[in-house]
């Protein structure tokens, strides 16, 4: 049936924005809306959000050596995921409203799924990789320095990178070994097993949460509480956004329900609206990315005397300044290394 056709209304999925559903042909019945054009507007501009902010995380931890830190390269890939969210993923999914990918899954529809299953897995395991870093910081702090370093950071988000890869080309092969699928091919496309959510999510989740939890009980008598309290943030921001989404596909497994396009596509949306809120978290939270930000969106950072040696003092205008803020740093790094002496010598 081709689109604007007379249908009958009885058949007819309307409640999409940017299209009418023959549900018994499942074809488009009509030519997107302006409610659909706002929507791609609204959807477009929060794609430049995302993409901005992620950039200013990346820049930050890239440009300023008081963040090279073995937890804020974790930071680094998980905002390397938002950012090709926001890059690839958005406009693809928006590109999607006006296309459609319930039956007929073509090269463009993979695609999608493809990224989409990806940068999911991908920030989910950066969140868990994340969460054991904080574990070894809080509760092992004199063995972290031995345990987390760069190197063992670098493979960490090799691994994590190198496991949502294969994930992915294991759910298109599931998906193929099973056939072709009636209705909703591009909600069923990633999760074919239902073995799929389980590690793409529910496991992750439940190792992040022992995690933290474990974290958190350590932490109350320690002075890096808020540190830990804002990267659990960030994770509950995460199992937030993709929580509905993991149990409404649970649910239709299990109970053979039929799920509505707009119902679906909804809880995708709100899952992707994850790539947006970390950045905000960061400079919420952290002093010194807030710094960072206003250094680099200020364009402080291209001036003459902010050179490489000075990178480190966020807001020091000055040689002067900066000197005595190195003191005060050497300083305290001194007290810190006679404390933890003590704490191992006792």
């Amino acid at each position: 049936m081709a689109a604007g056709d007379l249908v009958n209304r009885t058949h007819v999925d309307s409640t999409h924005p940017c299209y009418e559903i023959d549900m018994v042909s499942f074809t488009l019945t009509n030519s997107p809306s302006s409610e659909c054009v706002l929507l791609h507007v609204f959807l477009s501009a929060v794609s430049v959000v995302i993409v901005c902010g992620n950039l200013l995380v990346l820049i930050s931890i890239v440009y300023f050596r008081q963040l090279h830190t073995p937890t804020n390269f974790l930071i680094f890939s998980l905002a390397v995921s938002d950012l090709l969210v926001g890059l690839i993923l958005f406009p693809l999914c928006t590109k999607s409203l006006f296309s459609f990918c319930l039956q007929s899954m073509n090269v463009f529809c993979k695609v999608r799924v493809t990224f989409d299953l990806t940068l999911s897995t991908a920030s989910v395991l950066n969140l868990c990789c994340i969460s054991i870093d904080r574990y070894y910081a809080v509760c092992q702090p004199l063995t972290y320095t031995t345990k987390i370093n760069t190197n063992v950071v670098v493979i960490m988000i090799v691994l994590t990178w190198s496991t949502a890869v294969f994930m992915t080309i294991g759910f298109f092969i599931a998906k193929m070994n099973s056939g072709e699928c009636q209705e909703n091919c591009s909600f069923n496309t990633g999760f074919s097993n239902p073995l799929g959510p389980v590690f793409s999510f529910y496991l992750p989740m439940v190792t992040m949460v022992c995690i933290y939890l474990k974290i958190l009980m350590v932490a109350q008598k320690q002075a890096r509480r808020k540190a830990t309290r804002t990267l659990a943030i960030v994770m509950g921001a995460y199992v937030g956004c993709w929580a509905p989404f993991f149990l409404c596909f649970q649910i239709k497994v299990f109970s053979s329900m039929s799920v509505q396009v707009t119902t679906f596509d909804t809880l995708v949306w709100i899952g992707l609206f994850n790539s947006l809120l970390n950045p905000f978290i960061y400079a919420f939270f952290y002093s010194w990315f807030r710094s960072a930000f206003r250094l680099i969106l200020t364009g402080k950072i291209f001036q003459s005397d902010f050179n490489k040696n000075t990178r480190h003092c966020f807001g020091i205008h000055s040689a002067a300044e900066c000197s005595n803020l190195n003191h005060t740093l050497n300083h305290n790094n001194h007290k810190n290394a006679s404390l933890l002496k003590s704490i191992k010598v006792t």
